[in-house]
């Protein structure tokens, strides 16, 4: 298994960090700590970071300030949003459902949907790509 990290960037000079390997720990409160603390946070509507990525699944936490909208998203792996803190509104072709703190939503590959942050919110996603053999 190759081992792979992130290397810092400019926005996020402390970024070095282990992406993949066979464990990976995350200290989600240290990283949303992070995440509203950077200044991208203060700059835009969102922050994100990537805590896990591997050939077939993303974790991906960010936070969304109050009215950020993802729009028209669809992910070409199974997908999950949990809602970590705050509320969100999430809509897809069947409706709108409102989500809270301690919520999950998962979705199939393909499936159309856009995110409202009702609240400043924190949301942990992932994506699992499903590689077809050949």
């Amino acid at each position: 298994m190759e081992i792979k990290t992130n290397e810092a960037t400019l926005n996020r000079p402390e970024g070095h960090r282990l992406l993949d390997a066979p464990y990976v720990f995350a200290d989600l409160s240290h990283f949303i700590k992070q995440l509203t603390e950077e200044n991208a946070w203060d700059k835009s509507d969102r922050n994100a970071i990537t805590v896990f990525k591997s050939d077939n699944i993303t974790i991906v936490l960010s936070a969304l300030k109050t009215a950020a909208v993802i729009k028209d998203n669809t992910v070409n792996g199974f997908f999950t949003v949990q809602v970590l803190k705050g509320n969100i509104r999430m809509e897809t072709m069947e409706g709108i459902t409102e989500m809270r703190e301690q919520q999950l939503i998962t979705f199939h590959p393909d499936i159309l949907h856009s995110v409202e942050a009702i609240t400043d919110t924190i949301l942990l996603m992932t994506t699992y790509d499903v590689k077809k053999s050949d």
